[in-house]
């Protein structure tokens, strides 16, 4: 089922997808795009094509900060842009209060909403994921969805709850939630 937060009156330009890693921001955002037929955006993916490095590599040769300030970059290019389109967001990009107030006057923020067991199991052995590089990833994702899981739903216009759902079940509820909150007017 999914919440329904703030107001959305004047925005809509942007429909942002937040969430913890693995939570499917990009794998529901490539099919919420095609739904509503907007283009689609990857931030990790664009700061990589950028940097013309992979994420990992950003962190481990100029450190979290940096990268987290090419987060705050991306943003503001993408909200300069003036493009209607579906943006996929880091798991850490909303933990910077400049990030959320540029999503928030950008457009919409939706906040996919995932269980910790869900996280390790989608995640157990990939090591692309610099901040679960740690001795017991399990309990690094508990305690960051500790830390992160406030200021999502603070942030967010929509909560929509991923576990035991499909991509496309997500996107189409997505999708309902967005037109509702548009007052019946399609998500631009």
């Amino acid at each position: 089922m999914s919440e329904r937060q703030g107001t959305a009156e004047g925005r809509g330009k942007v429909i942002f997808l937040t969430g913890f890693m693995g939570s499917g921001k990009s794998t529901v955002g490539r099919r919420l795009a095609r739904r509503l037929d907007l283009p689609f955006t990857d931030t990790d993916s664009r700061i990589e094509k950028e940097q013309k490095k992979r994420i990992t590599d950003i962190f481990a040769a100029e450190g979290e900060e940096a990268f987290r300030r090419m987060e705050t970059q991306t943003l503001r290019s993408l909200g300069e842009e003036n493009i209607c389109q579906v943006v996929s967001t880091g798991g850490g990009l909303p933990m910077r209060e400049e990030n959320r107030r540029i999503m928030k006057e950008a457009g919409m923020v939706v906040f996919l909403r995932v269980r910790p067991e869900t996280v390790y199991r989608r995640l157990r052995g990939d090591t692309t994921r610099p901040l679960l590089q740690k001795a017991d990833p399990e309990a690094e994702i508990r305690r960051l969805l500790s830390e992160r899981n406030p200021l999502y739903a603070a942030s967010a216009d929509l909560i929509v709850d991923v576990d035991g759902k499909k991509p496309e079940e997500l996107a189409e509820e997505i999708a309902a939630g967005l037109l509702e909150k548009n007052g019946g007017a399609a998500p631009a």
